[in-house]
């Protein structure tokens, strides 16, 4: 038994565990907070709770009565439900014996009532029999009665319309047929009967009948041989045209086919190619004659034939395939006679006129057989606010304002290209003119520059962009107008490349060629010649009037570039949608974007160049015999000197392009300091009084780079943020140069760590140059450079060991803060 007892125990426990679906359920009706309903139950941490010390086990009698009490009370609950259920099962057997007996009884009674329902209907199935039989007749009878006047009908429409059609009556059959037709349609079904197939034959002949009769009426009333009409307008006619109305549609088409080829047979004999009328200079007079054409025939044929059949705007639209045929014909045969001056004056009056038949007519008829003209989009000239209207002779370039009010869209022409489509082969006239005229206008360019001079310096209102550029665009606004009026496909693509032909001349000719150069000892000018001088030679500077030139081809740059952006984008709105993808000016934009940076380069090297006599003058100043620290050195009163007279000028000359004058500033300060501290390195050796001149003067050009930007200028602007930090940055690092020369070099291993920390530079050159500098003898800078190579921190794993350290520097307030007790230990000795 003592052995049964752990697998006993171990079932209860394992029978005591229900499912998570069960415990939750039992925990949403019996909700309980006591810790032992739990289904976690964990004794041991119920005791200890019970339990926390060993002060509290004095109260272990009390909490067993309590428990015990508790389980006596759980006790009589369990065994009073037990009690309660031990009648249970036989209730339940009870009740389920009385609800069988229930729907037994129910079940009886339903099939009662089905029963009854049966008779019930079966009764009135035979009351209504007799009145199923009288509906069906009746609706029999009905339809055979209209069956009966149906055919009754037929017969007589059949017959009265073989009688009409003999006599000519087409007034009458025009009424009469289309009333057999929708008769005839009831008696599809009845097809298979010999009389209805008979009379339905006799329908499709009547009406092969009419249309060969009406066919001939017409002919005979207009005659296709011969130039003289001898029939006329007819009431006949006019009835005959109602009836062709209901006939095959072939029959309609065929009318009007052979009447309008009779009406244009004048045309054709009078614009014949050997005419001297047939030609592009009288090219009037066809659209002349097809408008008195259009209101001799509103006034004599107007109500023969129905408004529906549109046929005023049918003899235009056949007119002008005829005449686009023809024009195409005879310029073929005589191309090289084609001029430009021609071949607009004969598309001018060609638009006129297809704008003429737009207002005249919806274009319904073209879609019946013929092929719709693409529509053009409406015109968004990006260099003119109206076509229609005033022009102006400068473009303005301005962002879309979204709250403006877009004009209204003007409305498609349908007949737009139906005749002026035969000249776009012939476009290449026009495109080669425009080549020519364009070859003209950049010579016209060079000539006017070269005999009028650079402009003349404004300073008050900054560099002003060269007149030529706004006449160019000018001229390339009206081109593309005009070219897109003519075509939106090939010869647009042929005109932009014309137009980037002589953009990149303009940009070559007038202003890459006209910037300012310098001799160098070979005679050659090119910009990476330019400021080449022997150092201590006199180096020549631009003159005030060729440095306004180069702001102004600068600002003409940047105007160019702009608008051509522009050019490019209303370009690719002109032209059809499957080329805009060959439309493409970023080639131009880029030329005009290497004029820019070469204007700035050339700004740059000359304020560079400027400076560089007095950089020179440093690197030759006797430094180890200075024997106290004065002001600022005549070579930086030089420096700051030309610039003071160099970059107010060119701020204001840029004033309209600030951009360009903070680039000039960026690449000032990377070009200057360099190589000043380049120079720095030359000036060896330096003696610790000398070394504290050179960082006093240092200072001061640092001050003056950081003020550059708004220098001489009475509104103080903020320098940028972008140049601030390279001139921070680059001359700090020459402070610090100063520094670990002015630092003493005993101990060694201080001095080498007190470098590494100050310039954060690997580099042994670098070192090498501050032993030089500190005027060291060879073997003490060999040991100093092995200790160096010693000192070196590792490189970082993964990164590139022959690169330089990045270490921490000091901060420039920091910096600011040693320069200012500098300046003050300077003033006590002075």
């Amino acid at each position: 038994m003592e052995e049964d007892e752990p697998e006993l125990e171990a079932g209860l426990e394992a029978a005591l565990e229900l499912a998570p679906a069960v415990q939750a359920a039992i925990e949403q009706v019996f909700p309980s907070q006591d810790p032992l309903d739990r289904a976690d139950f964990n004794a041991v941490e119920y005791i200890n709770a019970l339990f926390p010390t060993e002060q509290s086990l004095a109260n272990i009698d009390e909490v067993v009565n309590k428990i015990r009490l508790k389980i006596r009370r759980l006790d009589d609950n369990i065994r009073t439900v037990v009690r309660g259920q031990t009648n249970v099962g036989q209730d339940g057997r009870q009740a389920l014996e009385e609800a069988q007996k229930a729907i037994q009884q129910l079940f009886g009674k339903i099939k009662d009532i089905k029963d009854k329902a049966e008779k019930s209907e079966q009764m009135v199935k035979e009351i209504t029999r007799d009145i199923k039989q009288l509906d069906h007749a009746k609706r029999h009878l009905t339809t055979s009665i209209t069956t009966l006047n149906h055919l009754h009908m037929l017969a007589g429409g059949v017959d009265s319309l073989e009688a009409m059609t003999r006599r000519r009556q087409y007034g009458e059959v025009a009424n009469l047929l289309q009333g057999v037709v929708n008769v005839l349609e009831h008696f599809n079904k009845y097809m298979g009967i010999p009389q209805i197939r008979q009379l339905s034959e006799r329908v499709k002949a009547a009406q092969n009948e009419l249309g060969q009769q009406i066919l001939a009426d017409f002919e005979e009333a207009f005659p296709s041989q011969g130039t003289k009409r001898t029939g006329g307008p007819s009431n006949v006619l006019r009835d005959a045209c109602l009836v062709a109305n209901v006939l095959d549609p072939r029959i309609k088409q065929e009318i009007i086919k052979k009447f309008i080829k009779q009406h244009l047979s004048e045309y054709l004999v009078l614009f014949q190619e050997n005419q001297d009328v047939a030609w592009l200079d009288k090219i009037d007079r066809r659209y002349a004659w097809i408008k008195r054409q259009l209101v001799d025939y509103e006034e004599k044929y107007g109500r023969m034939f129905p408004q529906e059949w549109c046929m005023t705007e049918r003899i235009a639209v056949e007119f002008c395939h005829v005449t686009r045929a023809e024009l195409s014909k005879i310029m073929r045969t005589r191309a090289k006679e084609i001029e430009v001056k021609l071949l607009l004056f004969a598309i001018q009056r060609t638009t006129n006129f297809e704008g003429f038949l737009a207002k005249r007519f919806s274009g319904s008829t073209l879609a019946d057989g013929t092929v719709k003209p693409e529509v053009p989009p409406p015109s968004t000239n990006p260099f003119l606010e109206d076509e229609t209207g005033t022009e102006t002779d400068e473009i303005v370039i301005e962002k879309s304002d979204p709250d403006k009010p877009k004009k209204p869209k003007v409305p498609d022409n349908p007949f737009h290209g139906i005749v002026s489509k035969c000249f776009e082969p012939h476009l290449y006239v026009y495109i080669e003119s425009q080549d020519k005229n364009l070859g003209e206008l950049i010579d016209r360019f060079v000539a006017d520059f070269k005999a009028q001079g650079p402009p003349k310096p404004n300073v008050d209102e900054g560099g002003a962009v060269l007149p030529s550029c706004a006449d160019l665009f000018v001229y390339y606004k009206k081109c593309m107008v005009q070219c897109s009026q003519l075509s939106t496909g090939e010869p647009m693509i042929a005109l932009t490349t014309i137009f980037q032909k002589y953009l990149r001349e303009y940009a070559w000719k007038i202003l890459s060629g006209n910037l300012p150069k310098t001799t160098s000892s070979s005679g050659g000018l090119t910009i990476t010649s330019l400021l080449k001088e022997k150092e201590g030679s006199e180096v020549a500077k631009f003159t005030l009037e060729e440095l306004c030139l180069i702001c102004s081809i600068l600002s003409t740059a940047e105007y160019c570039l702009a608008t051509t952006q522009q050019l490019e984008e209303k370009l690719k709105e002109k032209v059809d949608a499957s080329l805009v993808e060959r439309i493409n000016l970023t080639g131009e934009m880029d030329t005009f974007s290497i004029v820019i940076s070469n204007s700035i380069q050339l700004l740059v090297q000359d304020l560079d160049a400027a400076c560089d006599p007095a950089l020179t003058a440093m690197s030759k100043m006797q430094w180890q015999n200075v024997e106290h620290v004065g002001d600022q050195s005549p070579y930086v009163t030089s420096v700051i000197l030309h610039i003071k007279q160099n970059v107010p000028i060119i701020r204001d000359n840029l004033a309209s392009t600030r951009k360009y004058f903070t680039q000039f500033c960026i690449k000032f300060a990377n070009s200057f300091i360099p190589k000043f501290i380049n120079h720095l390195f030359k000036c060896k050796p330096i003696s610790m009084v000398g070394a504290e001149q050179l960082l006093l003067d240092t200072h001061s050009l640092k001050m003056v780079l950081l003020d550059l930007p708004s220098i001489g200028s009475q509104v103080v602007r903020k320098a940028p943020a972008s140049y601030t930090k390279i001139v921070v940055k680059g001359m700090t690092r020459a402070e610090m140069i100063l520094k670990v020369v002015m630092a003493p070099h005993e101990p060694p291993v201080v001095f080498v760590d007190n470098y590494i920390k100050l310039l954060a530079d690997c580099s042994t050159d670098t070192f090498q140059k501050i032993l030089d500098m500190k005027g060291l003898k060879r073997s003490e800078q060999s040991s100093m450079l092995d200790l160096f190579r010693l000192r070196l921190p590792a490189p970082p794993p993964g990164g590139d060991s022959t690169g330089s350290l990045s270490l921490s520097a000091p901060t420039p307030e920091q910096e600011s803060s040693r320069i200012r007790k500098l300046e003050k230990l300077i003033k006590k000795r002075l």
